[in-house]
């Protein structure tokens, strides 16, 4: 009679630990953790764009050195990259921006600000055939290139992160499991296209 008890015992463990695996593996099916895996995803790649962002800023002094060096004149256009890296540069940036769009767009157009002012700078180079043939010039442009390539990148795995993450968050079961599990979670700011970029003007020295 005992034995027959532990069996039963055994037996009912055993459908438990069932049970037990069997909504572990539908919790995770569904998605439960997606939120904060996809939160994090936007997190490490916010991350990468900072980063190379602080690449070219670091980049941008040496740049502005060189070129005063061959063509100090150009008084206007080495202010303009300055002062744009200096808005950059005073900008507090954390994971915080991510859930501040205002402080996000205010990020972005100063990056796109500091973007314009390089590709000005980057005009006035083609005046100095001295400026382009420079050892350390040429270095420093090699270095801004492949930072911009990086950044391009950067902003598109960013761009793909916030996607993934709020597509999350605005279709179902996402919505439903963010609404009980993970109520303070907001949809974050993507990058966008500035007209400021689209329409930079160009200097024209003829």
């Amino acid at each position: 009679m005992q034995k027959l008890s532990t069996t039963k015992q055994f037996n009912q463990y055993l459908v438990q630990l069932f049970c037990v695996s069997l909504l572990c593996v539908l919790i995770s099916g569904c998605g439960i953790n997606n939120v904060p895996t996809f939160d994090e995803g936007v997190k490490a790649a916010w991350s990468k764009v900072l980063n190379q962002y602080k690449r070219r800023a670091d980049l941008i002094p040496n740049l502005v050195t060189t070129v005063k060096g061959f063509a100090s004149h150009e008084k206007n256009v080495l202010i303009d990259v300055v002062n744009a890296r200096s808005k950059v540069a005073r900008m507090t940036v954390d994971p915080e921006t991510l859930t501040n769009p205002e402080v996000f767009r205010a990020f972005e157009r100063n990056q796109a600000k500091l973007d314009s002012a390089l590709s000005r700078l980057m005009v006035v180079v083609e005046k100095y055939p001295d400026l382009k043939a420079d050892k350390n010039f040429l270095a420093l442009q090699s270095q801004l290139e492949g930072t911009e390539n990086r950044i391009a990148v950067a902003r598109a795995d960013y761009i793909e992160a916030v996607k993934k993450y709020n597509t999350e968050l605005r279709t179902i079961p996402g919505r439903w499991i963010a609404g009980v599990l993970y109520p303070d979670a907001e949809l974050k700011p993507t990058f966008t296209v500035s007209k400021a970029v689209e329409s930079a003007p160009l200097i024209s020295f003829e």
